[in-house]
């Protein structure tokens, strides 16, 4: 049973903290679920405030089957917490109900790969992961997480981890899903961060996790979650996923009118 709650931290400003209106919004940034679904082994979304990348995180969520198994890792963007925190038996809240967590995929990567450890603290006011329950909740009735904060650079250290995620993921019934929570380019200009975001999205599209650790690196792209999309990629491509495809991108600039600070946001389906 799930020792302890997580309550919501952005409900009411990155998105609505009422149950009818969030429903809503969901909705006009979702399309009718197609006749056919991809059954992705990971994703690419965005996670900032609904009004500025709710539609790109939406096309992603709109094509994928979402499965009962999700997990779901992103940026540490609070600094709080160790550099590799799960949470396995806390349940999350949104305003659509509580998220379950997945207690045996949570003990099985805490026991393969000894540098996961079970913290909250890096979770607790940690907004990454939140905003995309909602989208995940509206798909997948029965839905249960594993959420992991990534507050590491380290290469090997991001690969061990997909590595173990694939094993585990592969040891398990049933299939799971790897969302990784990422912004793009961040507080540039919109050409400047078109052109950078093309960059590191190439090599997510080439599935190329250490190409694109090393064009984050040398080209100073800030990619808040470039950590969890090379977990992502190594676990998909070890689970045997062969293709990504972009399904879109934006910047902040088509919401707000400011071209000269923007964040790019990039949905990408891996499969």
């Amino acid at each position: 049973m799930t020792s302890h709650v997580r309550l919501p931290a952005v409900a009411g400003r990155f998105y609505p903290r009422h149950r009818e209106e969030l429903l809503r919004e969901i909705q006009e940034y979702t399309t009718p679920v197609p006749a056919s679904l991809v059954r992705a082994i990971g994703c690419v979304v965005p996670h900032a405030g609904y009004v500025y990348s709710g539609h790109v995180a939406g096309q992603v969520f709109s094509r994928i089957e979402v499965p009962e198994q999700c997990i779901i890792l992103c940026p540490n963007h609070t600094g709080y917490g160790v550099a590799l925190a799960a949470m396995t038996t806390s349940s999350w809240q949104t305003p659509l109900g509580e998220v379950q967590a997945s207690e045996h995929l949570g003990r099985d990567l805490l026991q393969r790969f000894p540098l996961l450890k079970e913290d909250s603290a890096a979770h607790h006011a940690e907004h990454a992961i939140e905003v995309e329950l909602p989208f995940l909740q509206v798909r997948q009735s029965d839905l249960h997480i594993l959420p992991i904060a990534i507050g590491t650079r380290d290469f090997e250290i991001l690969h061990g981890l997909g590595q173990a995620i694939a094993d585990v993921i592969d040891a398990s019934e049933g299939m799971a899903l790897i969302v990784a929570s990422s912004d793009m380019n961040h507080y540039e200009s919109d050409t400047v961060t078109r052109v950078k975001d093309r960059k590191a999205i190439e090599r997510v599209l080439a599935m190329d996790p250490r190409g694109l650790w090393g064009t984050v690196m040398t080209e100073d792209i800030s990619m808040c979650g470039f950590g969890p999309t090379i977990v992502m990629l190594t676990a998909a491509k070890k689970l045997g996923a062969t293709s990504a495809t972009l399904v879109r991108y934006a910047t902040s600039g088509e919401v707000s009118g400011d071209f000269e600070r923007v964040v790019g946001y990039a949905g990408i389906i891996v499969q």
